[in-house]
């Protein structure tokens, strides 16, 4: 029996290291290519395709769990100034990673959208994302954010925060008027890329959460950039 609950710690440990598909990326690259001197955030950003700080928060959580080793220290043949932090695999810490359901999920999803029709598809996985979307904001809602209080700009801030915490690495902006949520990570990974149907889902999120936590005209939500258009980032805009 302590047998079995080591083992089932164990899985769930793993799981909840390397569920998210950037942080296993992260973590082979530098287990991969770290070598002994260890790599910056700034390579594994620059390598993985993520913002330093999307990078830099993995690595810590991967160095918290006991997966990566920090160094502070200078490398042979650097160059003066402070040191980088760098991060190096602890050997034999992760041999495979378990399954995730909810990749599975998320691949069934991206196909059974690939069935319709492109604007059946478009209008589906926005619905299923702006029902998600009015959830998340009820679960914000409460004494300290009562309904259709807050601005339209405040709304957005809350918006970005709660994208934040499902793993977008969201911040809202203004620019020219305009208000725009950015997303410097995907949580969907490469089903995203495989089907980019799929960001009509961060769309809807948008679109949900908005209608929750704000009385403003919302107007028109529209994906103003996309990782699968070729773009650097995701935002979606008002």
């Amino acid at each position: 029996m302590g047998t079995n609950a080591g083992f089932t710690a164990t899985v769930s440990a793993i799981t909840d290291a390397f569920g998210d598909p950037t942080r296993r990326s992260v973590y082979l690259f530098v287990r991969d290519r770290g070598g002994d001197d260890g790599l910056t955030t700034a390579v594994v950003a620059d390598e993985v395709g993520v913002h330093p700080n999307v990078a830099r928060h993995h690595l810590d959580k991967l160095a918290a769990g006991g997966y990566l080793e920090v160094h502070t220290g200078k490398v042979a043949g650097g160059g003066a100034g402070r040191p980088s932090k760098r991060y190096s695999a602890v050997a034999d810490a992760v041999t495979e990673f378990p399954v995730r359901s909810d990749d599975l999920v998320l691949s069934l999803l991206g196909r059974a959208l690939t069935k319709l029709s492109p604007g059946e598809a478009e209008e589906m996985a926005e619905e299923i994302g702006a029902e998600y979307g009015r959830a998340m904001a009820a679960g914000l809602t409460g004494d300290a954010l009562e309904h259709g209080h807050r601005s339209m700009r405040s709304a957005m801030q809350a918006v970005a925060v709660a994208l934040t915490a499902h793993g977008f690495a969201a911040h809202a902006e203004s620019r020219n008027d305009q208000l725009r949520i950015i997303n410097d990570h995907c949580p969907f990974g490469d089903v995203a890329l495989d089907h980019p149907v799929i960001c009509a889902v961060d769309r809807g999120m948008v679109r949900g959460m908005l209608s929750e936590l704000t009385d403003d005209e919302i107007g028109d939500v529209i994906t103003e950039s996309s990782l699968p258009a070729g773009d650097t980032f995701c935002s979606t805009a008002l």
